[in-house]
C-alpha cells in the first residue's frame, strides 16, 4: 500500500491526518503592515479529492464568510478522504471597509484569471490562479446579492457544463440557475481550467441570515458526502431544487419609493402585482407586475429607487 503524501500549498507541507492555517499575502496596507489571507487545510490520512471552499470574494458578502466559518469551527472541513481548502475572507481590503470593491474601485470577480503586474485586484486574481486554483478538483463559492438586492438560496451552472449542474443538483439548493459565464469572472476562469466550480448565491450584502447560511452549509454537506469525502448526517430537501432555465431582470419604469409587495422565492402568475412604486406628495403610483408566469428568486429591498433600477430577478 503506498504512503498517503503530504499536501504542498504556499511552500508548506501537510502531512496526512493534519491541518495546518496558512496565509496568502499578497499587499501591504499604506502603514506597511502585510495584508495576510487566511487558508485552512486539513488534509485526510486517505486518498480523495480536493475541494476549496472559497467566501468574501466581495467584501461585503457576509453569509458566504459565515457558511465557511462554521464548517471550520464545528470541524466538518476535516474529511476523512481528502483534502479541504477554506478561504473565509479573500478581499480582505473590502473585508475591513465592508465594501464590495478594492480600494480602487475594481471588482475582484471581474478581474480574472489577473496579471502579475496589474491593479491590485489583479493580482489578487493572478495568486489565485498560481498557487490555489491548481490544487482543488471543486470549488464552491459563495456570495449573495449586492446592495439590498436579496437572492433567494440558489446555485448557479452554465446547463452546457452537465459535470457543474450535476454539481448544483446535488448541493440542492432551493433554485438552480441556468447561467452563462462572464467574462473575467472567477467562475469562467476556473472552469477554462478544467475545475469544477459551483456559485451558490444567497442573501443581501451586510447581513447575516441564518436561513440562507444553514442551506449553504447542507449544500456543501452533500456535495462533500457525494465525493466520498465524509459522512454526514443531513436530511433531504423538503422539496427538489426549481430549475431555472430562462430568466430576465424587471426593473423600475419610475424613481419614488418602493412598497414590496411578494415575498422572495415564490411563484406568481402572470399579471400578479409585484411591488408598487409611488411618489412621495401622493400624486401617483404604477404597479410592477409579473411579464410571465414565474419563480421570484431575487427581490430589491431598497424603500428609494430609481428609473431603471433591477427590482426583482423571476425566471420560469
Amino acid at each position: 500500500m503506498k504512503k498517503r503524501l503530504p499536501f504542498g500549498l504556499l511552500g508548506s507541507e501537510i502531512q496526512p491526518g493534519k491541518g495546518a492555517r496558512l496565509t496568502l499575502e499578497v499587499a501591504k496596507l499604506h502603514t506597511n503592515t502585510p495584508i495576510q489571507i487566511p487558508v485552512i487545510v486539513q488534509h485526510a490520512r486517505k486518498k480523495g479529492p480536493t475541494i476549496l471552499l472559497l467566501a468574501g470574494l466581495h467584501g461585503d458578502e457576509i453569509n458566504g464568510i459565515e457558511i465557511v466559518r462554521q464548517m471550520i469551527k464545528k470541524g466538518w472541513n476535516k474529511p476523512s478522504y481528502g483534502t479541504v481548502i477554506c478561504i473565509p475572507v479573500f478581499n480582505i481590503f473590502g473585508f475591513l471597509n465592508l465594501s464590495r470593491e478594492f480600494p480602487d474601485g475594481r471588482d475582484l470577480n471581474r478581474s480574472f484569471p489577473g496579471t502579475k503586474n496589474g491593479s491590485l485586484a489583479s493580482q489578487f486574481a493572478y495568486l489565485f490562479m498560481k498557487e490555489i486554483a491548481p490544487l482543488a478538483d471543486v470549488i464552491i463559492d459563495f456570495h449573495t446579492g449586492a446592495s439590498q438586492r436579496n437572492n433567494y438560496p440558489q446555485t448557479r451552472a452554465d446547463f452546457k457544463d452537465k459535470k457543474a449542474k450535476e454539481l448544483c443538483d446535488v448541493f440542492a439548493a432551493p433554485f438552480t440557475i441556468d447561467s452563462g459565464l462572464l467574462s473575467k469572472s472567477i467562475r469562467n476562469a476556473v472552469t477554462k481550467i478544467g475545475k469544477k466550480y459551483i456559485l451558490f448565491e444567497g442573501g443581501k450584502a451586510n447581513r447575516i441570515d441564518d436561513f440562507i447560511v444553514n442551506r449553504g452549509i447542507d449544500g456543501t454537506k452533500r456535495v462533500m458526502q457525494q465525493l466520498g469525502m465524509r459522512h454526514f448526517d443531513i436530511a433531504s430537501p423538503e422539496s427538489p431544487s426549481v430549475v431555472i432555465k430562462s430568466s430576465k431582470w424587471i426593473r423600475a419604469s419610475n424613481s419614488g419609493i418602493f412598497n414590496l409587495r411578494v415575498k422572495n422565492g415564490v411563484f406568481v402568475t402572470k399579471g400578479t402585482i409585484l411591488g408598487i412604486i409611488s411618489d412621495p406628495y401622493g400624486k401617483f403610483e404604477r404597479s410592477v407586475k409579473a411579464p410571465m408566469d414565474c419563480y421570484v428568486f431575487n427581490v430589491n429591498e431598497m424603500p428609494l429607487v430609481n428609473k431603471g433600477d433591477a427590482l426583482f430577478h423571476v425566471g420560469r
